[in-house]
């Protein structure tokens, strides 16, 4: 057993949160126990997330994506009441952590989707230094790239496979992490890994000959939240379960 504001205490210096500028709040999203003894983790902090919780006798959730983003009107109203409703009606404490949770070096959402792919980074680059970049490790090419993702997370990813040059250096960027192909590009990358595909990605890999994959939100960000959950439940004596609530995403 430790604290809530222990809990809330230590993970603010573990990721390092004062240092990002990030689109929501990270941190105690909504308060529960003062008490904690046993957390589910989890990517969002969906409805299904919290009831599989409350299933599960939990009194704390950590998750990647909170519940409160730069934009919204501030109203609980509809789907946002109900999550809200649900974790103060059990007296649940609700933790998340954005940015900071995908730049760990050890237990971030890159550095733990890197571990899965067998990819070591010697260097970040981009806003915040949210990227990694590193060694190809042995790939020869971008479909052997993707062969390995598919295998690793379970789902093909969509593939651009540029000007099918060797790979010699490889950068990652979980989520909906696009918008940074062009300074991965930049900083020597070959080949691109990020969640999601918009529109220009297409065009860049064709003129730039650099691979890129899509290879899903949801699954490059299913890493994070359980390694630092995992990482608090050894420290504290705390007893933790990974619920992934799937997303097609």
């Amino acid at each position: 057993m430790v604290q809530r504001n222990e809990v809330e205490a230590y993970l603010g210096r573990l990721l390092a949160v004062d240092r990002f500028k990030d689109y929501g709040p990270n941190g105690l999203q909504v308060e529960g126990g003062a008490e904690v003894h046993r957390i589910v983790s989890g990517v969002t902090a969906s409805r299904a997330l919290i009831e599989a919780a409350i299933a599960d006798g939990a009194d704390t959730i950590l998750v990647h994506h909170g519940l409160f983003w730069r934009g919204q009107d501030g109203r609980l109203t509809g789907w946002l009441k109900a999550r809200v409703q649900l974790l103060m009606a059990h007296g649940i404490n609700l933790f998340a952590y954005h940015l900071p949770l995908d730049a760990h070096a050890d237990l971030g959402n890159n550095a733990q989707l890197g571990r899965q792919l067998g990819l070591v980074a010697d260097a970040r680059f981009g806003e915040q230094e949210l990227g990694f970049i590193g060694q190809a490790s042995g790939l020869d090419s971008a479909q052997a790239l993707a062969l390995r993702v598919e295998a690793a997370l379970g789902r093909a990813p969509v593939l651009l496979p540029g000007d099918g040059r060797p790979l010699r250096r490889v950068a990652w960027c979980t989520g909906g992490a696009q918008g940074y192909f062009e300074a991965a590009i930049a900083a020597g990358a070959d080949a691109f890994i990020t969640g999601e595909i918009s529109e220009p990605q297409a065009h860049i890999a064709r003129e730039t000959g650099a691979a890129f994959l899509a290879c899903g939100h949801h699954a490059t960000e299913r890493y994070g939240a359980p390694a630092v959950a995992e990482h608090l439940a050894q420290t504290y004596g705390l007893q933790h379960r990974f619920i992934d609530i799937s997303n097609p995403a």
